[in-house]
């Protein structure tokens, strides 16, 4: 490689220094084509100015033939002949991704064999005509940048919710940002579900939509997890993406981390059950992000997590002989221990199907209010879990509401024999669900707001093992409910809602009705020093999502594998 050619700004030295002109720097760069030009080659300038010179980089004649109804970029980014991820190119005109761009890379021999001559570089997002090999530059190819990795605003994130506009693709189609089809790969609609909600819980979505927020975070040399925020941000931004080619979306690159890290307990092939699949993905960001048990050490403690506290006390077996039973109550076993813990999601048990038909000899469906399975947290229902040699009563007191609160309604039971599910049907109003009701006095006074609006209902549909997921979004945008399975995006009445066999709910805080039982914390203070600590924890509170302080994962002091079961008072019986 010959000398730089000189600084701007040395005009000393512009009598001394012959400037090439671009047809010499063309012929010594067509001398050194036998050597590809990498990444690395271009990062080191020389290059980068030769081509710049170029006069054809703004009036390339290739423009017209790409052809952008092939374009899609939610594939993973490999050559599609030696499967490499380094230096990889897409074929604008045929949509397909070759390596490098010398005289003997797989992009340069495409663009002689089938005559197509415009590439993106994935990774510079740069385009390059070949096998003349200059630089393309034209402001009509801005709209392939955008789908390739779309860039929100601040301003732009904060019209989400208000902003009903329909958008137009490529091909005529009319959609809603945010409400597009996943593509089912072959039995990952449990995944798509979870997808779905959470890219519609605000804090989530605004979180991830600004890269960022998480791309300086460091990982450990050789964790993989760290791919799972990168992918799940990627796939949040091509969702809510206003200006997409096509109305669907693939979830492929995101579903790759999701096996590669789970370490194939999640499947593509194989259907799974999404509140695994949920209780496994939020705690696998929130320890990619750096969460930790201080109080707000991450966006997903922030939204999801709340306090609860839980009274358990054994009970003697009828096993159990006089003389051992008066030995552990001496012992203290039979007292009632209280711990303090939080949760992720709330597990409510459905009461058990009818074994019988009825007269028309027809099987009844019940039917069950909501409060009545959620009457297992207010501190006063006691439920008993047995083991093989010894019960233990429990009941659960929520002592904080976080603002998001996710409602697993337990329909599947397992056991060596059968798998099978419960149909009942839960009723439950789309607006205004008071959580306060499961408080105490106590603590009811300290919550500012108590009710909450659904914003997402997962419903499963059909028999245990042939069955599918579908997701009930609300667009707060437009004020409408969809019904989104797969590809398969269509309205649906808020009526209806409640009719289907519900199994995941994700409920928002309303701040449009005060708590009338709450009390300022100035008045509820003893002294000053927890007037300030109330005040504090109150700001927090009315300041939204983001400054909440919802405590520390007591699921992380074992590991990661531990925390991917999510919280043990609320879910234990998912287990």
């Amino acid at each position: 490689m010959s000398a730089a050619l000189p600084p701007a700004n040395s005009h000393s030295d512009l009598g001394s220094h012959k400037v090439k002109s671009p047809d010499s720097l063309k012929r010594k760069l067509s001398k050194s084509s036998s050597k590809e030009l990498d990444e690395e080659e271009v990062r080191s300038g020389i290059p980068a100015k030769r081509l710049a010179l170029d006069p054809r980089s703004r009036q390339c004649p290739y423009l017209d033939t790409i052809n952008r109804s092939v374009l899609d970029f939610d594939f993973e980014k490999l050559c599609s002949v030696s499967l490499s991820h380094i230096n990889c190119y897409a074929c604008l005109v045929c949509g397909k991704y070759f390596q490098g761009r010398g005289q003997k890379s797989h992009a340069y021999t495409h663009s002689v064999q089938e005559g197509h001559h415009v590439f993106l570089n994935l990774e510079t997002h740069k385009f390059y005509c070949l096998p003349d090999n200059y630089e393309v530059v034209d402001s009509s190819l801005d709209d392939v940048i955008y789908v390739l990795n779309p860039v929100f605003t601040p301003a732009m994130i904060k019209q989400l919710n208000l902003s009903s506009k329909q958008c137009i693709a490529y091909d005529g189609k009319s959609y809603l940002a945010g409400i597009v089809g996943l593509n089912n790969i072959k039995a990952n609609d449990y995944c798509n579900v979870i997808m779905h909600t959470l890219s519609h819980i605000a804090p989530i979505r605004d979180y991830f939509l600004r890269e960022e927020n998480y791309k300086g975070i460091k990982a450990a040399p050789g964790d993989r997890m760290i791919m799972v925020p990168h992918r799940f941000g990627e796939l949040l931004r091509k969702l809510w993406n206003p200006r997409n080619f096509k109305t669907h979306v693939s979830p492929h690159e995101m579903l790759q981390a999701v096996v590669l890290c789970s370490k194939k307990r999640f499947q593509i092939t194989k259907q799974g059950d999404p509140i695994d699949f949920m209780s496994w993905l939020l705690n696998a960001l929130h320890l990619s992000l750096g969460g930790t048990r201080k109080l707000s050490s991450s966006i997903i403690n922030k939204t999801f997590r709340g306090k609860m506290t839980v009274y358990s006390r054994m009970i003697p077996t009828s096993e159990v002989t006089e003389s051992e039973r008066l030995a552990l109550e001496q012992s203290g076993a039979y007292e009632e221990k209280v711990e303090e813990n939080q949760f992720l999601y709330l597990t409510c048990d459905l009461p058990p199907m009818p074994l019988y038909p009825d007269e028309l000899k027809e099987n009844i469906i019940p039917q069950v209010p909501l409060a009545s399975i959620l009457s297992k947290f207010n501190g006063v229902t006691e439920k008993e879990y047995k083991t093989y040699k010894d019960s233990t009563l429990k009941r659960f007191e929520i002592t904080k509401l976080p603002p998001y609160i996710i409602v697993f309604i337990k329909r599947f039971t397992k056991n060596q024999f059968v798998y099978e599910k419960n149909h009942t049907i839960v009723n439950f109003p789309i607006k205004n669900v008071d959580f306060g009701e499961l408080l105490s006095e106590e603590a009811k006074k300290s919550h500012k707001y108590t009710h909450y609006n659904l914003l997402s209902n997962i419903v499963h549909d059909g028999e245990p093992k042939s069955g599918v997921y579908l997701a009930h979004i609300l667009h707060k945008g437009s004020g409408k409910w969809f019904e989104l399975q797969d590809l398969h995006v269509m309205d649906r009445l808020p009526q209806m809602i409640p009719l289907s066999e519900s199994y995941i709910q994700v409920y928002e805080l309303n701040k449009s009705i005060p708590n009338k039982s709450y009390v300022p914390p100035t008045k509820a203070a003893g002294n000053g020093a927890s007037a300030t600590e109330e005040a504090m924890s109150v700001a927090a509170e009315e300041a939204g999502p983001a400054a909440a302080e919802i405590g520390p994962v007591a699921a992380e002091e074992i590991g990661p594998v531990a925390a991917e079961i999510g919280p043990v008072a609320a879910a234990a019986e998912t287990a």
